[in-house]
């Protein structure tokens, strides 16, 4: 009964896709907005970590994405930037929330990655994803965003959120420096396809057997 307590309570930890803050092609707050949500509502904040994923050219290829369906079954869509929020808990799976994806939310990291990302062997270099990993701490105090990127002459690319632009006292635009994937500049660490998935798999069970009693 206690194990099962506690499986419901982790499946409070984050609300329904349906209840989150959502605005299109604003990912970066939207995710942000989960995380205000997270660190409101729980005491978890510490075991999240918010992704941007972007290389040099800007143009990352993501499966499964909800704006992929108009190009038909199977086709990429690319992104310029695209942001999602992982949950990593110590020896056990790491969850991925995209509020952008097809795929289940929250959807098991490996499932995740191999439906999203393919491989970058099947990709010319240009398209290769980086990932710049913040713990969701970081992000929350960090982020900053006037919209700017989303401006054109008479209005909008995409309508903003309603809500005012997120700051702070350090910055209040930001942004292009979480979408930057140069090595060792900024919050996070930049991570490529592979060191990314070694990052957060889950743990072999002779793993699980070493790591400490959460208890």
């Amino acid at each position: 009964k206690s194990e099962n307590k506690m499986a419901a309570a982790a499946e409070r930890t984050i609300p329904t896709v349906e209840e989150c803050v959502y605005t299109a092609c604003y990912c970066e707050e939207n995710i942000y907005k989960l995380c205000e949500w997270i660190r409101d509502n729980t005491s978890l904040i510490h075991e999240f970590y918010v992704v941007f994923i972007s290389n040099a050219a800007q143009q990352v290829p993501l499966w499964m994405q909800k704006a992929g369906r108009q190009y038909g079954p199977g086709k990429p869509v690319v992104w310029d930037y695209h942001v999602i929020l992982l949950h990593q808990r110590e020896g056990q799976q790491t969850d991925v929330y995209d509020l952008d994806s097809m795929l289940p939310f929250p959807c098991n990291f490996s499932r995740y990655c191999t439906a999203t990302f393919h491989s970058d062997e099947e990709l010319r270099p240009q398209f290769h994803r980086k990932f710049r990993v913040v713990p969701a701490t970081d992000y929350l105090m960090v982020f900053a965003s006037d919209r700017s990127h989303m401006r054109v002459a008479g209005g909008w690319m995409s309508p903003p959120p309603e809500y005012p632009c997120i700051s702070n006292d350090m910055s209040t635009m930001n942004l292009p420096m979480f979408i930057d994937m140069t090595p060792s500049t900024f919050v996070g660490e930049v991570l490529n396809l592979k060191t990314f998935r070694l990052r957060f798999r889950t743990p072999t069970v002779e793993e699980q057997a070493l790591a400490p009693d959460p208890s």
